[in-house]
Protein backbone atom coordinates (compact mmCIF):
# COMPACT_ATOMS: atom_id res chain seq x y z
CA UNK A 1 0.00 0.00 0.00
CA UNK A 2 1.76 3.21 -1.02
CA UNK A 3 1.00 6.22 0.69
CA UNK A 4 0.76 9.63 -1.17
CA UNK A 5 2.17 12.57 -0.21
CA UNK A 6 -1.33 14.39 0.67
CA UNK A 7 -1.90 11.08 3.31
CA UNK A 8 1.38 11.42 5.26
CA UNK A 9 1.03 15.10 5.76
CA UNK A 10 -1.70 14.52 7.41
CA UNK A 11 0.34 12.83 10.35
CA UNK A 12 0.58 15.01 13.31
CA UNK A 13 4.23 15.28 12.81
CA UNK A 14 6.47 18.23 12.39
CA UNK A 15 8.03 17.34 9.15
CA UNK A 16 8.53 13.99 7.14
CA UNK A 17 11.82 12.98 5.82
CA UNK A 18 10.76 9.83 4.52
CA UNK A 19 7.89 7.23 4.75
CA UNK A 20 9.07 3.86 3.28
CA UNK A 21 6.93 0.01 3.86
CA UNK A 22 8.64 -2.22 6.18
CA UNK A 23 7.77 -5.86 7.13
CA UNK A 24 5.38 -5.57 9.86
CA UNK A 25 3.13 -8.87 10.01
CA UNK A 26 0.10 -10.28 8.41
CA UNK A 27 -2.27 -7.91 9.70
CA UNK A 28 -1.14 -4.30 9.01
CA UNK A 29 0.83 -2.53 6.54
CA UNK A 30 3.58 -1.34 8.56
CA UNK A 31 6.11 1.33 7.63
CA UNK A 32 9.70 3.56 8.84
CA UNK A 33 8.70 7.29 8.99
CA UNK A 34 11.77 9.61 9.49
CA UNK A 35 11.66 13.22 10.72
CA UNK A 36 14.94 15.52 11.57
CA UNK A 37 14.31 14.71 14.97
CA UNK A 38 13.76 10.53 15.19
CA UNK A 39 12.07 7.77 13.27
CA UNK A 40 8.73 6.45 13.97
CA UNK A 41 7.43 3.07 13.63
CA UNK A 42 3.81 3.00 11.81
CA UNK A 43 1.06 0.63 11.59
CA UNK A 44 -1.43 1.70 8.99
CA UNK A 45 -5.20 -0.52 8.73
CA UNK A 46 -6.99 0.41 6.30
CA UNK A 47 -10.78 1.24 6.03
CA UNK A 48 -10.98 0.95 9.90
CA UNK A 49 -11.25 3.65 12.42
CA UNK A 50 -8.75 4.97 14.91
CA UNK A 51 -10.25 3.04 17.23
CA UNK A 52 -9.15 -0.34 15.49
CA UNK A 53 -5.60 -0.30 17.66
CA UNK A 54 -7.37 0.50 20.81
CA UNK A 55 -7.22 -2.89 21.73
CA UNK A 56 -3.11 -3.26 20.62
CA UNK A 57 -2.74 -0.06 22.39
CA UNK A 58 -4.22 -1.35 26.12
CA UNK A 59 -2.04 -4.31 25.62
CA UNK A 60 1.26 -2.26 25.39
CA UNK A 61 0.84 -0.13 28.30
CA UNK A 62 -0.27 -2.53 29.99
CA UNK A 63 3.02 -4.64 29.11
CA UNK A 64 4.75 -1.56 29.94
CA UNK A 65 3.23 -0.71 33.46
CA UNK A 66 4.59 -4.65 33.71
CA UNK A 67 7.96 -3.32 33.58
CA UNK A 68 8.16 -5.53 30.52
CA UNK A 69 10.50 -3.64 27.19
CA UNK A 70 8.10 -3.13 24.35
CA UNK A 71 6.99 -0.23 21.74
CA UNK A 72 5.29 2.71 23.15
CA UNK A 73 2.26 3.89 21.28
CA UNK A 74 2.53 7.83 20.77
CA UNK A 75 -0.28 9.12 17.93
CA UNK A 76 -3.51 7.21 17.03
CA UNK A 77 -5.79 8.65 14.77
CA UNK A 78 -7.96 8.06 10.78
CA UNK A 79 -6.40 9.85 7.59
CA UNK A 80 -8.85 9.13 5.11
CA UNK A 81 -10.54 6.65 6.39
CA UNK A 82 -7.52 4.40 7.49
CA UNK A 83 -6.47 3.90 10.91
CA UNK A 84 -3.15 4.83 11.81
CA UNK A 85 -0.53 3.71 15.27
CA UNK A 86 3.00 5.53 15.32
CA UNK A 87 5.06 3.77 17.90
CA UNK A 88 8.80 4.63 18.62
CA UNK A 89 10.95 2.91 16.06
CA UNK A 90 13.86 0.83 17.61
CA UNK A 91 16.99 -0.11 15.51
CA UNK A 92 17.03 -3.98 16.01
CA UNK A 93 20.15 -6.62 16.90
CA UNK A 94 20.58 -9.58 18.85
CA UNK A 95 20.26 -10.48 22.69
CA UNK A 96 19.93 -13.20 25.33
CA UNK A 97 17.55 -16.26 25.29
CA UNK A 98 18.04 -15.95 28.98
CA UNK A 99 17.04 -12.31 29.67
CA UNK A 100 14.10 -12.75 27.29
CA UNK A 101 12.97 -15.88 29.59
CA UNK A 102 13.36 -13.74 32.77
CA UNK A 103 11.39 -10.78 31.04
CA UNK A 104 8.14 -13.26 29.79
CA UNK A 105 8.39 -14.63 33.80
CA UNK A 106 8.21 -10.90 35.04
CA UNK A 107 5.03 -10.58 32.58
CA UNK A 108 3.88 -13.23 33.68
CA UNK A 109 4.08 -12.68 37.03
CA UNK A 110 1.56 -9.75 37.24
CA UNK A 111 -1.84 -11.12 38.14
CA UNK A 112 -5.55 -10.06 38.19
CA UNK A 113 -8.57 -10.97 39.86
CA UNK A 114 -10.85 -12.27 36.72
CA UNK A 115 -9.78 -13.25 33.30
CA UNK A 116 -9.92 -11.42 30.21
CA UNK A 117 -8.77 -7.97 29.49
CA UNK A 118 -12.47 -5.95 29.65
CA UNK A 119 -12.84 -5.48 26.18
CA UNK A 120 -13.67 -6.74 22.99
CA UNK A 121 -12.70 -6.63 18.93
CA UNK A 122 -12.63 -8.22 15.96
CA UNK A 123 -10.16 -9.78 13.93
CA UNK A 124 -10.40 -10.51 10.03
CA UNK A 125 -12.83 -13.77 10.97
CA UNK A 126 -13.68 -14.11 14.48
CA UNK A 127 -14.52 -11.47 17.46
CA UNK A 128 -12.61 -12.13 21.06
CA UNK A 129 -14.38 -11.33 23.30
CA UNK A 130 -12.29 -10.24 26.39
CA UNK A 131 -15.22 -9.35 29.35
CA UNK A 132 -14.27 -10.25 32.53
CA UNK A 133 -14.87 -13.93 33.55
CA UNK A 134 -13.82 -15.26 36.88
CA UNK A 135 -13.70 -18.98 35.65
CA UNK A 136 -11.39 -20.16 33.61
CA UNK A 137 -13.29 -22.35 32.43
CA UNK A 138 -15.33 -21.05 30.94
CA UNK A 139 -13.41 -18.16 29.88
CA UNK A 140 -11.19 -20.33 27.49
CA UNK A 141 -13.94 -22.52 26.20
CA UNK A 142 -16.63 -20.24 25.16
CA UNK A 143 -14.99 -16.94 24.57
CA UNK A 144 -12.04 -18.53 22.78
CA UNK A 145 -12.19 -21.87 21.69
CA UNK A 146 -15.93 -22.10 20.64
CA UNK A 147 -15.78 -18.38 18.21
CA UNK A 148 -13.16 -20.00 16.16
CA UNK A 149 -14.62 -23.08 16.18
CA UNK A 150 -17.64 -21.96 14.83
CA UNK A 151 -15.89 -20.23 12.03
CA UNK A 152 -14.46 -22.94 10.82
CA UNK A 153 -17.34 -24.80 10.56
CA UNK A 154 -19.10 -22.09 8.52
CA UNK A 155 -16.11 -22.43 6.05
CA UNK A 156 -16.51 -25.48 5.61
CA UNK A 157 -13.15 -26.39 7.44
CA UNK A 158 -14.78 -28.64 9.83
CA UNK A 159 -16.31 -32.46 9.99
CA UNK A 160 -16.95 -35.24 12.27
CA UNK A 161 -13.38 -36.18 13.38
CA UNK A 162 -12.66 -32.72 14.26
CA UNK A 163 -16.65 -31.81 16.29
CA UNK A 164 -15.87 -35.36 18.19
CA UNK A 165 -12.23 -35.36 19.41
CA UNK A 166 -12.87 -31.46 20.23
CA UNK A 167 -15.33 -32.49 22.30
CA UNK A 168 -13.21 -35.16 24.13
CA UNK A 169 -10.67 -32.47 24.13
CA UNK A 170 -12.97 -30.28 26.07
CA UNK A 171 -14.20 -32.32 28.82
CA UNK A 172 -10.87 -33.62 29.68
CA UNK A 173 -10.02 -29.64 29.61
CA UNK A 174 -13.27 -28.93 31.88
CA UNK A 175 -12.57 -31.61 34.35
CA UNK A 176 -8.22 -31.00 35.09
CA UNK A 177 -9.46 -27.01 35.54
CA UNK A 178 -12.78 -28.34 37.52
CA UNK A 179 -9.73 -29.60 39.57
CA UNK A 180 -7.06 -27.44 39.01
CA UNK A 181 -6.67 -23.51 40.17
CA UNK A 182 -5.22 -21.08 37.55
CA UNK A 183 -4.32 -17.56 38.36
CA UNK A 184 -4.78 -15.13 35.83
CA UNK A 185 -1.68 -13.95 34.50
CA UNK A 186 -0.57 -10.86 32.25
CA UNK A 187 -0.11 -13.04 29.19
CA UNK A 188 1.15 -11.34 25.50
CA UNK A 189 -1.24 -13.27 23.84
CA UNK A 190 0.83 -14.24 20.47
CA UNK A 191 4.13 -15.28 21.83
CA UNK A 192 5.62 -16.39 18.77
CA UNK A 193 9.51 -15.64 17.96
CA UNK A 194 8.35 -12.97 15.14
CA UNK A 195 7.18 -11.21 17.57
CA UNK A 196 9.87 -10.70 19.83
CA UNK A 197 13.10 -8.21 18.79
CA UNK A 198 16.33 -7.37 20.90
CA UNK A 199 17.33 -4.13 20.57
CA UNK A 200 20.80 -2.66 22.20
CA UNK A 201 20.92 -6.63 23.66
CA UNK A 202 17.43 -5.83 25.38
CA UNK A 203 14.52 -8.10 24.28
CA UNK A 204 11.77 -6.50 23.78
CA UNK A 205 8.01 -7.93 22.76
CA UNK A 206 5.73 -6.08 20.36
CA UNK A 207 1.86 -7.04 18.81
CA UNK A 208 0.59 -8.24 21.81
CA UNK A 209 -2.92 -9.56 21.90
CA UNK A 210 -2.93 -8.97 26.00
CA UNK A 211 -5.31 -10.94 27.94
CA UNK A 212 -5.46 -12.27 31.67
CA UNK A 213 -5.05 -15.97 31.82
CA UNK A 214 -3.09 -19.04 32.24
CA UNK A 215 0.34 -18.40 31.53
CA UNK A 216 1.11 -21.78 29.64
CA UNK A 217 -1.64 -20.22 27.15
CA UNK A 218 1.84 -18.19 26.41
CA UNK A 219 4.07 -21.11 26.50
CA UNK A 220 2.40 -23.28 24.84
CA UNK A 221 2.87 -20.52 21.52
CA UNK A 222 6.37 -20.31 21.79
CA UNK A 223 6.29 -24.37 21.07
CA UNK A 224 4.17 -23.91 17.83
CA UNK A 225 6.50 -22.35 15.51
CA UNK A 226 9.95 -22.49 17.31
CA UNK A 227 12.49 -19.96 17.67
CA UNK A 228 12.69 -20.18 21.38
CA UNK A 229 15.64 -22.46 22.58
CA UNK A 230 16.08 -24.21 26.11
CA UNK A 231 17.75 -21.27 27.40
CA UNK A 232 14.61 -19.74 27.35
CA UNK A 233 12.79 -22.03 29.17
CA UNK A 234 15.60 -22.96 31.76
CA UNK A 235 15.63 -19.09 32.63
CA UNK A 236 12.33 -18.51 32.39
CA UNK A 237 11.76 -21.63 35.09
CA UNK A 238 14.30 -20.05 37.38
CA UNK A 239 12.39 -17.16 37.65
CA UNK A 240 8.59 -18.52 37.70
CA UNK A 241 8.78 -22.15 38.10
CA UNK A 242 6.61 -24.35 35.49
CA UNK A 243 3.83 -26.28 37.45
CA UNK A 244 4.75 -30.37 37.29
CA UNK A 245 3.11 -31.75 34.68
CA UNK A 246 3.11 -28.76 32.18
CA UNK A 247 3.59 -30.27 28.91
CA UNK A 248 0.99 -32.67 29.28
CA UNK A 249 -1.70 -29.84 28.94
CA UNK A 250 0.16 -27.89 25.98
CA UNK A 251 -1.75 -29.39 23.45
CA UNK A 252 -5.21 -27.72 24.51
CA UNK A 253 -3.67 -24.22 24.05
CA UNK A 254 -1.26 -25.15 20.72
CA UNK A 255 -4.96 -26.05 19.46
CA UNK A 256 -6.26 -22.69 19.92
CA UNK A 257 -3.50 -21.18 17.90
CA UNK A 258 -3.45 -23.38 15.23
CA UNK A 259 -7.50 -23.67 14.74
CA UNK A 260 -7.29 -19.80 14.66
CA UNK A 261 -4.65 -20.37 11.67
CA UNK A 262 -6.61 -22.81 10.09
CA UNK A 263 -9.44 -20.15 10.22
CA UNK A 264 -7.54 -17.59 9.18
CA UNK A 265 -5.01 -19.05 6.15
CA UNK A 266 -7.09 -22.22 5.31
CA UNK A 267 -5.94 -26.27 5.39
CA UNK A 268 -2.86 -25.68 4.47
CA UNK A 269 -2.96 -25.90 8.92
CA UNK A 270 -5.94 -28.80 8.47
CA UNK A 271 -3.37 -31.41 9.76
CA UNK A 272 -1.48 -29.79 12.54
CA UNK A 273 -4.68 -29.22 14.24
CA UNK A 274 -6.01 -32.96 13.46
CA UNK A 275 -2.39 -33.85 15.00
CA UNK A 276 -3.39 -31.96 18.01
CA UNK A 277 -7.08 -33.01 18.41
CA UNK A 278 -6.04 -37.11 18.01
CA UNK A 279 -4.64 -37.01 21.56
CA UNK A 280 -7.87 -36.55 22.63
Amino acid sequence: MALTNSWIEQLPLKKVLSCKEVHGGDTNKAYQVKTPEKSYFMKVQPNNPASYFDHEQRGLKEMGKAGINTLHPLYNGQINGDAYLLLNWLDTDVGSQEDLGRMVAKLHQRHNDQFGFGDVYKNRVVTKDNHWNNDWVDFYVNQRLLPEVNYAKKAGRWDDFREQHFQRMVAKFTDYYGKNKVTPSLCHGDLWFGNVLFSKGEPYLIDPDAVYADREFDIAMTTVFGGFSNHFYRAYNEVYPFRAGIAERLSWYRFYYLCMHLDLFGESYGDAVDDILRQY
